[in-house]
């Protein structure tokens, strides 16, 4: 039962991860939560890490957004249960300057970043996210040129929507747009904060890194458990 529910949980996320080829600046995508470390359940979503060019975090987060959320696969901060399966969690963005993740590092994030799966994009830069994350205990390491054995990896291109923007964009025309974008995302990044900061939140908006997890109380719980496990084996 539970490899069904994992086979037909991939096979959705699969076919909806596919529209990060229209993203611009977008470099990689890596599956992350559940759907990596296997702890899934009917009701989970789709957890990703997204890597992105340097200067464009805040472009790349608003084409994402506005591109999952017209069929609706996009899911919302404020939906939870059935509401938020099989939706698109865009809740952690990285560019080169923060592939590394900060700490703590504890079980928790070793047994996630061990799990991660990466799914499209540059298969350099995602070696170099891994590089990065020299803080895992064992190292782990991505080979390019062995990709294929990742059964997950989808082999496919950016769309030409993709490289158009990302020519149009490229200048002094993006650099104004990324500053509006930020604008605009920051504001209402604060106000939602206000509303939803749960049990010591991991929150970093910057030009460099975007993350959103507002309630790790879930972690602790889980940390607290493997360290439980580990006193009594």
């Amino acid at each position: 039962m539970k490899s069904d529910l994992r086979e037909r949980k991939w096979r959705k996320f699969l076919h909806r991860v596919r529209l990060f080829r229209f993203v611009p600046f977008i470099d990689f995508v890596l599956a992350a939560g559940s759907l990596a470390t296997g702890n899934l359940h009917e009701n989970s979503d789709f957890d990703v890490i997204v890597g992105v060019s340097q200067g464009r975090i805040f472009t790349a987060r608003f084409f994402s957004v506005l591109i999952f959320s017209i069929p609706g696969w996009r899911r919302s901060k404020l939906t939870h249960g059935e509401a938020a399966a099989d939706k698109i969690c865009l809740s952690h963005f990285v560019t080169p300057r923060s592939y590394k993740l900060r700490p703590p590092y504890n079980e928790y994030w070793q047994s996630l970043y061990k799990s991660l799966v990466p799914i499209l994009g540059e298969r350099e830069k995602i070696s170099g996210f891994f590089a990065s994350n020299d803080w895992l205990d064992p190292k782990r390491a991505y080979d390019v040129k062995n990709f294929k054995s990742n059964p997950f990896h989808l082999n496919i291109e950016g769309s030409r929507f993709k490289s158009l923007m990302e020519g149009v964009l490229h200048g002094q025309a993006g650099d104004y747009l990324e500053r509006w974008f930020k604008s605009l995302q920051i504001k209402r990044i604060e106000r939602n904060l206000a509303k939803n900061l749960g049990y010591k939140p991991r929150i970093v908006y910057n030009d460099d890194e975007l993350e959103f997890h507002p309630d790790t109380k879930r972690i602790d719980e889980i940390v607290k458990s493997i360290r439980k496990k580990q006193k009594g084996s």
